[in-house]
Protein backbone atom coordinates (compact mmCIF):
# COMPACT_ATOMS: atom_id res chain seq x y z
CA UNK A 1 0.00 0.00 0.00
CA UNK A 2 1.58 3.66 -0.99
CA UNK A 3 2.60 5.66 2.31
CA UNK A 4 -0.38 8.65 2.31
CA UNK A 5 0.17 12.58 1.25
CA UNK A 6 1.36 14.29 3.91
CA UNK A 7 -0.79 17.68 4.55
CA UNK A 8 1.42 19.84 2.28
CA UNK A 9 1.78 17.27 -0.46
CA UNK A 10 0.17 18.00 -3.47
CA UNK A 11 -2.07 20.89 -2.06
CA UNK A 12 -3.16 22.97 -4.71
CA UNK A 13 -4.89 26.93 -4.74
CA UNK A 14 -8.29 26.86 -3.38
CA UNK A 15 -8.88 30.56 -2.16
CA UNK A 16 -7.55 34.01 -2.98
CA UNK A 17 -7.78 37.41 -1.32
CA UNK A 18 -7.59 40.23 -4.05
CA UNK A 19 -7.54 43.92 -3.46
CA UNK A 20 -7.86 45.94 -5.96
CA UNK A 21 -5.97 44.29 -8.84
CA UNK A 22 -3.10 42.49 -6.80
CA UNK A 23 -3.39 38.94 -5.44
CA UNK A 24 -2.70 39.82 -1.57
CA UNK A 25 -3.09 36.00 -0.09
CA UNK A 26 -3.68 32.38 -1.34
CA UNK A 27 -4.89 29.78 0.35
CA UNK A 28 -3.69 26.22 -0.59
CA UNK A 29 -5.49 23.29 0.25
CA UNK A 30 -7.68 19.98 -0.21
CA UNK A 31 -10.73 18.79 -0.94
CA UNK A 32 -13.39 16.00 -1.93
CA UNK A 33 -16.85 15.37 -2.77
CA UNK A 34 -17.68 11.48 -2.56
CA UNK A 35 -20.59 9.10 -2.60
CA UNK A 36 -21.49 6.59 -0.19
CA UNK A 37 -20.19 3.53 -2.60
CA UNK A 38 -16.62 4.81 -2.62
CA UNK A 39 -16.84 6.93 -5.76
CA UNK A 40 -15.09 10.10 -6.32
CA UNK A 41 -17.16 12.39 -7.92
CA UNK A 42 -14.47 15.21 -8.15
CA UNK A 43 -11.73 16.46 -5.88
CA UNK A 44 -8.93 18.84 -5.70
CA UNK A 45 -4.76 17.98 -4.26
CA UNK A 46 -4.84 14.68 -3.04
CA UNK A 47 -7.51 12.86 -1.46
CA UNK A 48 -5.64 10.36 0.70
CA UNK A 49 -4.11 13.01 2.65
CA UNK A 50 -3.98 12.07 6.26
CA UNK A 51 -5.43 14.89 8.54
CA UNK A 52 -7.10 15.10 12.06
CA UNK A 53 -10.94 16.03 11.36
CA UNK A 54 -10.68 17.66 14.77
CA UNK A 55 -14.61 18.76 15.13
CA UNK A 56 -15.93 18.24 12.00
CA UNK A 57 -16.71 14.75 12.92
CA UNK A 58 -18.71 15.24 15.91
CA UNK A 59 -21.76 13.82 14.49
CA UNK A 60 -19.22 10.35 13.84
CA UNK A 61 -18.35 10.57 17.21
CA UNK A 62 -21.88 10.86 18.35
CA UNK A 63 -22.66 7.16 16.50
CA UNK A 64 -22.21 5.04 19.89
CA UNK A 65 -24.27 7.14 21.46
CA UNK A 66 -27.66 6.77 19.87
CA UNK A 67 -26.54 2.93 18.82
CA UNK A 68 -26.19 1.75 22.40
CA UNK A 69 -29.42 2.94 22.52
CA UNK A 70 -28.38 5.79 25.02
CA UNK A 71 -30.18 8.32 23.82
CA UNK A 72 -33.36 7.10 23.89
CA UNK A 73 -34.50 9.35 26.40
CA UNK A 74 -32.82 12.72 24.22
CA UNK A 75 -34.35 14.82 21.97
CA UNK A 76 -33.35 16.35 18.98
CA UNK A 77 -31.88 19.54 21.06
CA UNK A 78 -29.49 17.29 22.71
CA UNK A 79 -28.33 15.45 19.83
CA UNK A 80 -27.60 19.00 18.49
CA UNK A 81 -25.62 19.84 20.82
CA UNK A 82 -23.44 16.38 21.02
CA UNK A 83 -22.69 16.97 17.19
CA UNK A 84 -21.60 20.98 18.32
CA UNK A 85 -18.83 23.19 18.57
CA UNK A 86 -20.57 26.32 20.01
CA UNK A 87 -20.16 29.40 21.46
CA UNK A 88 -20.98 29.34 24.78
CA UNK A 89 -24.16 31.03 24.57
CA UNK A 90 -26.85 30.98 27.27
CA UNK A 91 -28.72 28.67 25.15
CA UNK A 92 -25.68 26.29 24.89
CA UNK A 93 -24.77 26.71 28.64
CA UNK A 94 -28.37 26.06 29.86
CA UNK A 95 -28.77 22.88 27.28
CA UNK A 96 -25.83 21.01 28.19
CA UNK A 97 -26.36 22.46 32.12
CA UNK A 98 -29.87 20.63 31.70
CA UNK A 99 -28.80 17.62 30.21
CA UNK A 100 -26.11 16.90 33.06
CA UNK A 101 -28.68 17.34 35.69
CA UNK A 102 -30.62 15.04 33.75
CA UNK A 103 -28.34 12.35 34.38
CA UNK A 104 -27.61 13.59 38.03
CA UNK A 105 -24.38 14.90 37.15
CA UNK A 106 -22.54 18.84 36.94
CA UNK A 107 -20.11 20.51 35.80
CA UNK A 108 -17.64 19.05 37.85
CA UNK A 109 -18.22 15.44 35.81
CA UNK A 110 -16.87 17.00 32.41
CA UNK A 111 -13.40 16.83 31.40
CA UNK A 112 -13.31 19.09 28.77
CA UNK A 113 -12.11 22.04 30.76
CA UNK A 114 -13.30 25.72 31.11
CA UNK A 115 -13.35 28.00 28.15
CA UNK A 116 -13.99 31.53 27.66
CA UNK A 117 -17.44 32.13 26.28
CA UNK A 118 -17.08 33.55 22.49
CA UNK A 119 -20.73 34.89 22.50
CA UNK A 120 -20.54 38.73 23.91
CA UNK A 121 -24.01 38.70 25.77
CA UNK A 122 -22.58 35.49 28.16
CA UNK A 123 -19.65 36.67 28.27
CA UNK A 124 -20.86 40.30 29.36
CA UNK A 125 -23.22 38.50 31.58
CA UNK A 126 -19.77 36.92 33.24
CA UNK A 127 -17.64 40.10 33.92
CA UNK A 128 -21.13 41.78 35.43
CA UNK A 129 -21.52 38.99 37.60
CA UNK A 130 -18.13 38.85 38.53
CA UNK A 131 -18.09 35.10 37.28
CA UNK A 132 -15.52 32.83 35.82
CA UNK A 133 -16.69 30.61 32.59
CA UNK A 134 -16.55 27.06 33.29
CA UNK A 135 -16.68 23.87 31.39
CA UNK A 136 -20.24 24.12 30.47
CA UNK A 137 -19.04 26.96 28.36
CA UNK A 138 -16.43 24.87 26.48
CA UNK A 139 -17.33 24.53 22.80
CA UNK A 140 -17.02 20.83 22.89
CA UNK A 141 -19.39 20.42 26.32
CA UNK A 142 -22.53 19.00 24.54
CA UNK A 143 -20.16 16.54 22.98
CA UNK A 144 -18.80 15.74 26.44
CA UNK A 145 -22.25 15.40 28.18
CA UNK A 146 -23.07 12.29 25.09
CA UNK A 147 -19.75 10.94 26.13
CA UNK A 148 -20.88 11.07 29.74
CA UNK A 149 -24.82 9.91 28.70
CA UNK A 150 -22.75 6.69 26.55
CA UNK A 151 -20.49 6.30 29.67
CA UNK A 152 -23.51 5.94 32.28
CA UNK A 153 -24.80 3.53 29.51
CA UNK A 154 -21.67 1.65 29.25
CA UNK A 155 -20.63 1.76 32.96
CA UNK A 156 -17.32 2.84 32.47
CA UNK A 157 -15.14 5.04 34.99
CA UNK A 158 -15.10 8.60 35.31
CA UNK A 159 -11.97 9.75 33.03
CA UNK A 160 -13.85 9.19 29.84
CA UNK A 161 -11.85 10.81 27.65
CA UNK A 162 -9.25 8.37 28.04
CA UNK A 163 -7.90 6.43 24.52
CA UNK A 164 -8.31 2.60 26.24
CA UNK A 165 -12.04 4.04 28.19
CA UNK A 166 -15.11 2.30 26.77
CA UNK A 167 -16.57 5.30 25.12
CA UNK A 168 -13.58 6.17 23.61
CA UNK A 169 -12.80 2.51 21.99
CA UNK A 170 -16.66 2.73 20.85
CA UNK A 171 -16.18 6.05 19.34
CA UNK A 172 -12.98 4.68 17.21
CA UNK A 173 -14.62 1.52 16.35
CA UNK A 174 -17.48 3.58 14.73
CA UNK A 175 -14.74 6.27 13.23
CA UNK A 176 -12.97 3.51 11.61
CA UNK A 177 -16.25 2.24 10.20
CA UNK A 178 -17.81 4.66 8.40
CA UNK A 179 -14.37 5.97 7.50
CA UNK A 180 -13.25 2.55 5.72
CA UNK A 181 -10.07 2.67 7.01
CA UNK A 182 -7.86 1.88 10.14
CA UNK A 183 -6.87 5.06 11.53
CA UNK A 184 -2.94 5.44 12.12
CA UNK A 185 -2.79 7.22 15.10
CA UNK A 186 -4.75 9.87 17.54
CA UNK A 187 -3.88 13.02 19.02
CA UNK A 188 -5.77 14.66 21.85
CA UNK A 189 -8.00 17.56 21.36
CA UNK A 190 -8.60 20.62 22.78
CA UNK A 191 -11.20 19.34 24.89
CA UNK A 192 -9.20 16.67 25.88
CA UNK A 193 -10.64 13.29 23.69
CA UNK A 194 -8.74 11.42 21.44
CA UNK A 195 -8.85 12.47 18.07
CA UNK A 196 -8.55 9.70 15.23
CA UNK A 197 -6.51 10.48 11.99
CA UNK A 198 -7.90 9.55 8.67
CA UNK A 199 -8.02 10.31 5.24
CA UNK A 200 -9.56 13.21 4.04
CA UNK A 201 -11.31 10.83 1.24
CA UNK A 202 -12.32 8.64 4.12
CA UNK A 203 -13.72 11.82 6.14
CA UNK A 204 -16.10 12.66 3.21
CA UNK A 205 -16.81 8.80 2.90
CA UNK A 206 -18.53 8.93 6.25
CA UNK A 207 -19.91 12.03 5.46
CA UNK A 208 -21.55 10.43 2.47
CA UNK A 209 -22.83 8.00 3.89
CA UNK A 210 -24.57 10.18 6.53
CA UNK A 211 -26.09 11.91 3.66
CA UNK A 212 -27.26 8.57 2.11
CA UNK A 213 -28.33 6.92 5.14
CA UNK A 214 -32.04 6.08 5.38
CA UNK A 215 -35.03 5.80 8.19
CA UNK A 216 -35.45 2.56 6.95
CA UNK A 217 -32.05 1.31 6.86
CA UNK A 218 -30.19 -0.46 10.08
CA UNK A 219 -29.49 0.79 13.58
CA UNK A 220 -26.56 2.92 11.89
CA UNK A 221 -28.11 4.52 9.13
CA UNK A 222 -31.47 5.62 11.55
CA UNK A 223 -28.62 6.77 13.94
CA UNK A 224 -27.04 8.99 11.27
CA UNK A 225 -30.36 10.16 9.73
CA UNK A 226 -30.92 11.48 13.76
CA UNK A 227 -27.93 13.18 14.11
CA UNK A 228 -27.81 14.54 10.46
CA UNK A 229 -31.55 15.96 11.49
CA UNK A 230 -30.97 17.28 14.07
CA UNK A 231 -28.37 19.48 13.28
CA UNK A 232 -30.16 20.95 10.31
CA UNK A 233 -33.34 21.13 12.82
CA UNK A 234 -31.07 23.29 14.97
CA UNK A 235 -28.63 24.88 13.45
CA UNK A 236 -28.33 27.54 16.26
CA UNK A 237 -27.15 25.29 18.48
CA UNK A 238 -24.41 23.62 16.45
CA UNK A 239 -22.23 26.89 16.41
CA UNK A 240 -24.52 30.31 17.43
CA UNK A 241 -24.98 33.12 15.87
CA UNK A 242 -23.18 34.76 13.21
CA UNK A 243 -20.99 32.02 13.07
CA UNK A 244 -20.78 30.30 9.55
CA UNK A 245 -21.68 26.72 10.50
CA UNK A 246 -25.26 28.09 11.73
CA UNK A 247 -25.62 31.31 9.25
CA UNK A 248 -24.70 28.61 5.97
CA UNK A 249 -27.33 25.94 7.67
CA UNK A 250 -30.16 28.18 8.13
CA UNK A 251 -29.51 29.63 4.67
CA UNK A 252 -29.98 26.16 2.74
CA UNK A 253 -33.04 25.59 4.88
CA UNK A 254 -32.47 21.62 5.63
CA UNK A 255 -31.06 20.62 2.45
CA UNK A 256 -27.75 20.08 4.20
CA UNK A 257 -25.67 19.47 7.37
CA UNK A 258 -22.46 21.42 7.94
CA UNK A 259 -19.65 21.46 10.67
CA UNK A 260 -16.33 22.81 11.15
CA UNK A 261 -13.14 21.55 12.65
CA UNK A 262 -10.14 23.24 13.95
CA UNK A 263 -7.21 24.28 11.97
CA UNK A 264 -9.68 24.88 8.86
CA UNK A 265 -11.25 21.11 8.22
CA UNK A 266 -14.92 21.53 6.93
CA UNK A 267 -17.41 18.76 6.17
CA UNK A 268 -20.71 18.55 4.74
CA UNK A 269 -23.64 16.45 4.51
CA UNK A 270 -25.76 16.69 1.78
CA UNK A 271 -28.72 14.35 1.68
CA UNK A 272 -30.76 15.89 -1.51
CA UNK A 273 -27.81 15.05 -3.61
CA UNK A 274 -26.28 11.96 -1.64
CA UNK A 275 -22.88 13.15 -1.20
CA UNK A 276 -20.39 14.19 1.33
CA UNK A 277 -17.85 16.77 1.55
CA UNK A 278 -14.67 17.38 3.00
CA UNK A 279 -11.88 20.13 2.66
CA UNK A 280 -8.84 20.83 4.41
CA UNK A 281 -7.08 24.75 3.99
CA UNK A 282 -3.26 23.54 4.91
CA UNK A 283 -2.73 26.77 7.01
CA UNK A 284 -5.29 26.43 9.19
CA UNK A 285 -7.23 29.58 7.46
CA UNK A 286 -10.99 29.51 8.85
CA UNK A 287 -11.47 31.94 6.65
CA UNK A 288 -10.30 30.20 3.26
CA UNK A 289 -11.85 27.10 4.85
CA UNK A 290 -15.41 28.97 5.08
CA UNK A 291 -15.39 30.58 1.97
CA UNK A 292 -14.37 26.82 0.25
CA UNK A 293 -17.73 24.91 1.78
CA UNK A 294 -19.43 28.06 0.35
CA UNK A 295 -18.36 27.61 -3.20
CA UNK A 296 -18.64 24.04 -2.72
CA UNK A 297 -22.25 24.05 -1.21
CA UNK A 298 -23.08 26.59 -4.48
CA UNK A 299 -21.66 23.92 -6.49
CA UNK A 300 -23.78 20.95 -5.52
CA UNK A 301 -27.25 22.57 -5.13
CA UNK A 302 -27.22 22.84 -1.67
CA UNK A 303 -26.93 26.89 -1.46
CA UNK A 304 -28.28 29.37 -3.90
CA UNK A 305 -25.12 31.34 -5.42
CA UNK A 306 -27.24 34.58 -4.66
CA UNK A 307 -28.13 34.14 -1.79
CA UNK A 308 -27.20 37.20 0.97
CA UNK A 309 -25.01 34.69 3.29
CA UNK A 310 -22.88 33.68 0.41
CA UNK A 311 -20.87 37.34 0.15
CA UNK A 312 -20.56 36.94 3.32
CA UNK A 313 -17.58 34.12 2.88
CA UNK A 314 -17.12 34.16 -0.79
CA UNK A 315 -17.48 37.80 -2.39
CA UNK A 316 -16.62 41.55 -1.73
CA UNK A 317 -14.30 42.44 0.73
CA UNK A 318 -15.39 45.70 2.45
CA UNK A 319 -14.05 47.98 4.88
CA UNK A 320 -14.98 49.23 7.95
CA UNK A 321 -15.97 52.52 6.23
CA UNK A 322 -18.10 49.63 4.15
CA UNK A 323 -16.61 50.18 0.94
CA UNK A 324 -15.47 47.33 -1.57
CA UNK A 325 -11.90 47.13 -1.71
CA UNK A 326 -11.25 43.50 -2.77
CA UNK A 327 -12.49 40.18 -3.11
CA UNK A 328 -12.43 36.65 -1.86
CA UNK A 329 -12.73 34.26 -4.49
CA UNK A 330 -11.95 30.92 -5.97
CA UNK A 331 -8.91 30.10 -7.61
CA UNK A 332 -8.81 28.92 -10.70
CA UNK A 333 -10.00 25.35 -11.22
CA UNK A 334 -11.87 25.30 -8.08
CA UNK A 335 -15.48 25.08 -7.67
CA UNK A 336 -16.07 26.93 -11.08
Amino acid sequence: MPKPSQVHDHAVPLIELWRSDLLESIHLGHAVVMRANGEIVESWGQPDVVIYPRSSCKMVQALPLIESGAARDLGSAQLALACASHQGAGIHVQGVARWLAELGLSDSDLRCGPQSAEDIDERNRLIVAHESPCQLHNNCSGKHAGFLTLNRHLGGGREYVEVDHPVQRAVRLAFEEVTGMTSPHYGIDGCSAPNFATSLQGLALAMARFAAASDMGDARARAMVALREAMMRHPELVAGETRACTELMRAMGGKAAIKTGAEAVFVAILPQAGLGIALKIIDGGVRAAEAAISALLVRHGALAHDHPVVARYLGPMRNRRDLVVGHTRCASGFAQ
